[in-house]
């Protein structure tokens, strides 16, 4: 496919998308920003939260990790189901009774003002970090099939991307995310499927042949015991760690709640994400199919994040190749339109105290405008430092940036307990990532024992130990005025 008719089809596509824009902009209100004034039908945010939750990086880098992890990935996202459990039944209700545009408001409540900006703190660090990841796996596919042809520089497409972002949420906010992310969902799946039909028949394989296949290879393994705690893919530290990262990279994450909390009611917010984690695994398990096939359908060596973007290029027909691209932006944009706007929500709220009635369109609009420019600066970043597969950077990443997060709402939610609010949570928030740094690098060698997604779980622990020993000489057992009951 020529990288002429690659532009057109992003032409095309970004028009679809500022059209959509357009009509859901109208209304230029910050409470429509922020939380859609309320209205959001649930059913079209559970399927627009699929596209955000799969991202660019599992539309290409979960099949080529089958090679390297087989379907361990699954045991995760069994896990997830665990962690969505706890968000609709504990988390939900709780931020829907506060009546919360930004969920960090809870911490607040429960303990402070230097608390509550600790937390928001990391999320703005969390969620940039995470948009940026899913980011560059887009770039660098459209750097690696259009702009190299160009010779345009790499920083030129990732300001392009960023640009094209920016131009079509920056009116709308999460009333427009709520139905471009519907779109974008619908489209990459139509692509997951079309490739899986189109590779499986050139494999001489019908629907049956295809499940027959994925049952009987060695690739296809999920359940991983034989070496015990000491392996990465053991299945019990995938599924704790799938758990912990559902619950705060959706539940402690203002970007997935605020899809969540611009639904009518806790009901229908609460029947989203039941329908919502349901399809997720059945994705998934999907994506884990396609790569299989794709291993079966070509030789390959190289990067694993290469895998299907090289497939659907070179060795796929173009009316699969424009399908692959569409799906393909589809999954990034998704994720990283969404991002834009709950960075800016959390900022204009959490730091900048935006209060529900008052407009602040100008203030709003530069917000928008400078977590643009940052995430241009850290993509660039990370093309340089970047060397694995995506998708296991990014769930890295979230076990240092969101373990803070974990253990100042498990604090406050699990005990009745006060502390001093001070700068002294700040500094317990930044000593319990340093920390797990440290016994990740040694563990091996101290306990025999290799941390992987678990990592999260340890973060969140050592800060949980540390709001305890601040409670035990700042502070007290609270009582009851002072704690948010569930």
């Amino acid at each position: 496919m020529s990288p002429i008719l690659i532009v057109l089809i992003v032409v095309a596509y970004f028009a679809v998308l500022f059209a959509i824009s357009y009509v859901t902009g109208r209304d230029n209100s910050d409470e429509s920003f922020f939380i859609g004034e309320k209205k959001s039908p649930w059913y079209l945010v559970a399927f627009g939260m699929i596209g955000a939750s799969l991202s660019g990086v599992t539309f290409i880098s979960v099949p080529g990790w089958v090679v390297d992890s087989h379907f361990s990935y699954m045991a995760m996202v069994f896990g997830y189901l665990v962690g969505y459990l706890v968000i609709a039944t504990l988390l939900m209700p709780l931020y829907y009774r506060l009546n919360l545009t930004s969920i960090y408001g809870y911490l607040d409540d429960r303990f402070g003002t230097y608390t509550y900006k600790t937390g928001a703190g990391f999320f703005l660090l969390s969620r940039t970090i995470g948009a940026a990841f899913r980011l560059y796996l887009v770039a660098i596919v459209l750097q690696k099939f259009i702009f190299d042809a160009w010779s345009i520089p790499f920083w030129v497409t990732v300001l392009i991307t960023i640009t094209l972002i920016w131009l079509y949420t920056f009116r709308g906010g999460i009333k427009t995310i709520v139905w471009t992310d519907s779109l974008q969902t619908f489209l990459m799946l139509l692509s997951l499927v079309l490739s899986i039909w189109y590779i499986g028949g050139e494999l001489g394989l019908g629907f049956s042949g295809i499940v027959e296949l994925v049952q009987s290879s060695d690739l296809a393994q999920i359940f991983f015991f034989e070496d015990g705690y000491t392996d990465a893919k053991n299945f019990f530290k995938r599924f704790f760690g799938g758990a912990l990262i559902a619950l705060v990279m959706t539940g402690l994450d203002q970007d997935m709640m605020q899809k969540n909390l611009s639904c009518k009611t806790i009901g229908e917010a609460q029947k989203n994400m039941f329908w919502f984690s349901i399809v997720l695994v059945i994705a998934n398990f999907v994506f884990l199919s396609l790569g299989l096939l794709l291993y079966h359908f070509m030789p390959f060596a190289g990067r694993t994040d290469y895998l299907f973007p090289v497939a659907a290029m070179h060795y796929l027909p173009d009316g699969i190749s424009v399908i692959f691209l569409i799906g393909l932006l589809a999954a990034a944009y998704s994720s990283a339109d969404s991002a834009l706007t709950s960075l800016t929500t959390s900022f204009c709220v959490d730091f900048l105290g935006f209060k529900e009635g008052e407009s602040n369109q100008k203030t709003r609009y530069k917000v928008h405008l400078g977590f643009s420019v940052l995430l241009f600066l850290v993509l660039l970043v990370f093309n340089y430092i970047i060397d694995d597969a995506v998708i296991k950077e990014i769930f890295t990443w979230a076990g240092f940036t969101y373990g803070p997060l974990l253990g100042l709402y498990c604090f406050g939610i699990l005990t009745k307990r006060q502390f001093r609010d001070s700068w002294l949570v700040v500094l317990v928030c930044v000593l319990a990532p340093l920390l797990t740094l440290v016994v990740r690098s040694n563990s091996e060698n101290w306990f025999g024992y290799v941390f992987s997604f678990e990592l999260l779980a340890l973060n969140g622990l050592l800060t949980f130990l540390g709001l305890f020993l601040l409670s035990q000489f700042t502070g007290n057992s609270a009582g009851p005025d002072q704690v948010q009951k569930l």
